[in-house]
């Protein structure tokens, strides 16, 4: 399926048989009958029942319903309805191969063309809203919602913000301090040093479309500057952060690693910890206190990681990958002992057809270690409640709910194969990432993609 292609599909040229508004009188109808449905929070199935979409939004779902003359009717085969994916950690806008030649070697051209592919392959691998986690401003966002090019809902975060040095420090070796960087220019990136800097480029980010902050708190490993365990950013730097986040009735997440690093993103008002490797029970409690979220890359786990090229040929990245994974390795247990309001995080960085992989992966990984359900609920229902955190102002879809199916909320719908609480296969995982081969532009099992009220995909 190509770019041109969806791109049609998006823009209602080609929709698969769908009538559009602009072609009858009154609200387009879609009915869908003899389905399963998971909800987005149930653990059981509401067997062998009907879902009737009106224009964008879910208008009803029972056994019996009556829809006008002329509502398309689509027979789900008794096959599972499902809310479209959420994916709560992404960078549409760095297709790598590695930060130093995006900074050294991409133009806005290069970052933008891979911003339409990736933002398309991820529409149909099923995902119907993404939050970029860094990078995007709200061009590429502006562009998916008038149907210029095909892609998910995008919660944009704008800038990084974080420290000289630091995770979001992503200029040349050499630059001096205060140099323009590309990342600079464009606004994917941006220095705080203080909390005069917080709060300038914070608003600047609301100014450039964001729906929520991105503060990079902890260092990284595959990063030129900064350990992994670094604590980036005073107290009174992050809490400048979640001020600005405030006067715009929203939210803070971190990049945040270590223990103490967690405890004091939480302690000072953000609401979303990113990746938080060290997680445990004492964090929990405080999560729940704060009424916080998690989302975790679980790619982080996987015994393969040091095979990374970006990893195993870069001697700092290698020491700091082992360190953090001796580190971590709590986590998985921590978590199902106490387990928090965790989204699903995949934070791919690379060309789309690596991503494609790394997301069906990510997803294999989430119901390897937590299971069926958990990982559903992980995929749809709390990446809704993430979304929902931007507030009244910045929510750039506050029409309805995302990430659950029920009357009122957007027609965000995937229909797939089989059950996905006892076959978690059919939401599209793959069991092998490094030398996985290619994968299908959009899983088999995954029969209808709509998004918005639009389908574009169809194959039952």
């Amino acid at each position: 399926m190509k770019i041109m292609f969806s791109m049609l599909l998006a823009m209602g040229l080609m929709t698969t048989g769908v009538t559009t508004a602009s072609e009858q009188a009154g609200p387009v109808q879609i009915l869908f009958t003899n389905v399963n449905i998971f909800d987005g929070k149930s653990e059981t199935l509401d067997m062998n029942t009907n879902v009737l979409v009106e224009n964008n939004l879910i208008k009803s779902i029972g056994s019996s319903i009556t829809a006008p003359e002329a509502t398309q009717v689509i027979d789900g085969g008794g096959k599972t309805l499902m809310p479209g994916f959420i994916d709560n950690h992404v960078h549409l806008m760095l297709p790598g191969p590695t930060l130093p030649a995006m900074e050294a070697n991409s133009t806005w051209e290069d970052l933008a063309i891979a911003g339409v592919a990736s933002a398309e392959m991820y529409l149909m691998q099923g995902f119907t809203t993404v939050r970029d986690a860094g990078g995007a401003n709200a061009g590429l966002q502006r562009a998916i919602n008038t149907g210029t090019i095909a892609g998910p809902r995008v919660y944009p975060s704008a800038a990084f913000l974080g420290t000289r040095g630091g995770h979001a420090d992503f200029a040349n070796f050499t630059a001096p301090v205060g140099a323009e960087s590309n990342f600079s220019r464009l606004n994917m990136a941006q220095e705080v040093d203080n909390v005069a800097d917080v709060q300038k480029f914070g608003r600047n980010n609301f100014r450039m479309g964001a729906s929520q902050l991105k503060f990079m708190q902890s260092g990284g490993v595959v990063s030129a500057f900064d350990p992994w365990q670094l604590l980036a950013g005073s107290q009174a730097e992050i809490e400048a952060a979640v001020q600005v986040a405030n006067e715009y009735g929203s939210y803070v997440m971190a990049h945040s690693y270590r223990k103490e690093a967690i405890m004091g993103a939480l302690n000072a008002g953000v609401r979303s910890i990113e990746h938080g490797f060290m997680y445990d029970c004492e964090i929990g409690e405080l999560m729940k206190e704060k009424d916080a979220y998690i989302t975790t890359n679980l790619t982080a786990f996987d015994p393969n990681l040091f095979d990374i090229p970006a990893i195993k040929e870069v001697p700092a990245s290698l020491r700091k990958a082992k360190s953090a994974a001796a580190a971590f390795t709590d986590y998985l247990d921590n978590m199902r002992q106490c387990p928090a309001k965790r989204g699903h995080h995949t934070d791919c960085v690379g060309t789309t057809e690596a991503c494609n992989i790394q997301i069906a992966y990510e997803k294999h990984l989430g119901n390897e270690f937590f299971g069926a359900y958990t990982s559903l609920v992980a995929l749809t229902s709390v990446g809704g409640e993430i979304a929902a955190m931007t507030g009244d102002f910045m929510n750039p879809y506050p029409e309805g709910k995302l990430g659950v199916i029920e009357e009122g909320a957007y027609a965000d719908i995937l229909i797939v194969d089989g059950n996905p609480l006892e076959d978690f296969s059919v939401v599209g995982t793959g069991d092998k990432w490094f030398g996985a081969d290619p994968r299908p532009e959009s899983p088999e099992t995954i029969r209808i993609i709509m998004k918005d009220g639009v389908i574009y995909k169809n194959t039952l």
